[in-house]
């Protein structure tokens, strides 16, 4: 497979959450600076490293395919899980003969050194491998910020998985949205388990991103997931600055008070319409997005369409919907009232068509506006990108729009976004 003198090729992958994306970027600048060429994950390579993940059992299916998937696709290269499925249940993926190492989330941090270390394959010298890496392949930077979660919702395996929980320092951080500047990338995406509780030498999130607007240039700043709790005047008012993306991903997970309680989340549903409301009146044409589970134990009829009721009246830009996964270890898993697999489906469906409606509610008042999208693939000569406020655009262009910041008029609806013509 490997041509004399040519550095091994390493495959990375990830499942799950913008913070597994994180950690795969940057796993791979460590990788491509020890000498290691990087390549994607349909092609051969000598290593296919996948970042698993665990949130429910389907991830767990997926993690398990990929990986058999990948040895199939080549079967003389190594396979190797790391992240949140290998810390749950490392048993399971070690029982797959064709994973040849497993590392759990406080030992994959040490994965570069390591394969160095054991490595037959030997890299060239370091520095000098030549591929076409992270920085050409997006236009998007995922930047790990803060791990760790001592929440425990019912239903939640994370704080099990990632029970370390730190934030990166201010000036590391900061060194690498300007890494990531240098690089090319016009956005940066901040993510971490539980963003909205970072906290290093006395700044908080909100100090954070004051400093990171001040000293590193960035022209795009979009944040990962928040809590309603996490929402205050002097937060939101940050997003005077133009560069703040006008998009919240805010975690509802029920509509109803009744669920929340018995998921052990820390707010309500009053106070996160209050949370809502005071980012609609500080950020114009902001998106409010989140996650929902349907079938929780216990969840009656009229709870679920409390949800539904909810939902409607908040007008979410785009709702991710989750029927209940049981996992092992949690709260939830032993609460009586499990909901059959038939209604969470009909509910999961029920739920899924509200999502429909609301994206399209939502993109369809954009219509006819002229809004920046930043550029970022194509395929059969259709380019697509997105908004500050996360709207997905198409348009036909000649060009090469790659990792452009460009003027669009909105034009009408097109398949899960909105068609639009550069200005």
């Amino acid at each position: 497979m490997k041509k004399v003198n040519e550095s091994p090729a390493v495959a990375l992958d990830s499942l799950g959450c913008k913070l597994n994306q994180a950690e795969i970027e940057d796993l791979a600048r460590q990788l491509e600076a020890a000498g290691y060429r990087l390549v994607s994950p349909g092609e051969k390579a000598d290593i296919y490293i996948l970042n698993t993940c665990t949130v429910t059992h389907i991830a767990d299916r997926k993690s398990r395919h990929l990986l058999r998937l990948a040895h199939r696709r080549n079967p003389a290269g190594r396979i190797v899980a790391i992240g949140c499925y290998a810390h749950r249940a490392p048993g399971e993926l070690n029982r797959i003969e064709e994973v040849e190492l497993v590392l759990d989330n406080d030992r994959k941090a040490d994965l570069a050194s390591l394969l160095k270390k054991t490595d037959a394959l030997s890299p060239a010298v370091p520095g000098a491998a030549k591929s076409p890496g992270i920085d050409s392949r997006r236009t998007r930077a995922f930047l790990k910020i803060q791990d760790g979660c001592r929440n425990y919702c019912a239903f939640c395996i994370v704080p099990y998985v990632r029970t370390r929980e730190e934030s990166v320092p201010v000036e590391r951080v900061i060194a690498q949205v300007k890494e990531r500047v240098a690089a090319g990338y016009r956005e940066v995406v901040l993510t971490g388990t539980e963003i909205g509780t970072y906290s290093c030498d006395g700044i908080n999130l909100a100090g954070l991103l004051e400093r990171i607007l001040k000293e590193a240039g960035i022209k795009r700043l979009r944040l990962s997931s928040l809590q309603p709790m996490e929402i205050t005047e002097r937060f939101v008012r940050l997003w005077q600055d133009p560069r703040m993306c006008p998009h919240f991903h805010l975690s509802l997970q029920s509509g109803s008070d009744a669920v929340l309680k018995r998921m052990k989340r820390r707010y309500n549903t009053a106070e996160y319409r209050r949370a809502v409301d005071l980012i609609r009146e500080s950020v114009p044409d902001v998106a409010v997005t989140t996650d929902v589970i349907v079938g929780f134990p216990g969840e009656t009829e009229a709870e679920f369409l409390e949800t539904m009721d909810f939902c409607r009246q908040i007008r979410f830009a785009r709702i991710h919907v989750f029927p209940f996964s049981l996992r092992p270890g949690t709260a939830a898993a032993d609460m009586p009232g499990q909901i059959s697999d038939a209604v969470k489906k009909e509910r999961n469906q029920q739920m899924l068509a509200l999502a429909k409606e609301s994206v399209q509610d939502f993109q369809r008042q954009f219509i006819g506006k002229i809004m920046e999208v930043l550029w970022e693939q194509q395929a059969r000569g259709i380019w697509s990108g997105l908004t500050g406020n996360y709207i997905r655009v198409f348009a036909r262009s000649r060009g090469d729009l790659t990792n452009r910041l460009l003027t669009v008029k909105l034009m009408k609806m097109h398949r899960d976004g909105v068609w639009g013509e550069v200005v």
